[in-house]
């Protein structure tokens, strides 16, 4: 699976941690940025180009992306302006379990600043290892949020 990966400087450490983490258990990952820590970046870039990459990958349907800033909100918000991206910020197992089996979220979006590393794993862990459900109702839902705003 590959895995695209953005942060702005709040979330730049992390990103990094993340980054050799994921290639030792076998993730191909693509580092969208920031490539340096830029205290004065902006979230939104690092959300478009994760976005932008996930969708031109070879097989869009399977991309994922991770987002990171300070409490992971910023990032939520600005993946979810896209069309066809279902990011979900996610602060335990719980809900990043309910944002796979129900939504179908292809993004993960986390706070640097309230995780600490093995929380931020295990939320990883337990999203990337849930599968949607695909019932009829939640597949009804998701066509619904990408009629949402034209």
């Amino acid at each position: 699976m590959k895995i695209y990966l953005g942060a702005d400087h709040n979330g730049f450490e992390r990103k990094a941690q993340l980054t050799e983490y994921l290639q030792k258990n076998g993730y191909e990952v693509v580092d969208e940025g920031g490539g340096e820590k830029q205290p004065e970046d902006d979230f939104p870039q690092f959300a478009g180009r994760v976005v932008q990459a996930m969708r031109g990958d070879e097989d869009p349907a399977q991309a994922r992306g991770i987002l990171i800033c300070g409490s992971g909100q910023g990032m939520c918000i600005a993946a979810n302006r896209f069309k066809g991206m279902r990011a979900a910020l996610a602060f335990d197992q719980e809900e990043a379990r309910a944002s796979r089996n129900d939504e179908d979220s292809n993004i993960l979006c986390l706070s640097s600043r309230y995780l600490d590393f093995d929380q931020t794993i295990s939320i990883i862990h337990t999203w990337l290892m849930t599968p949607f459900a695909g019932a009829p109702r939640y597949k009804r839902r998701i066509q619904e949020l990408d009629e949402l705003g034209g």
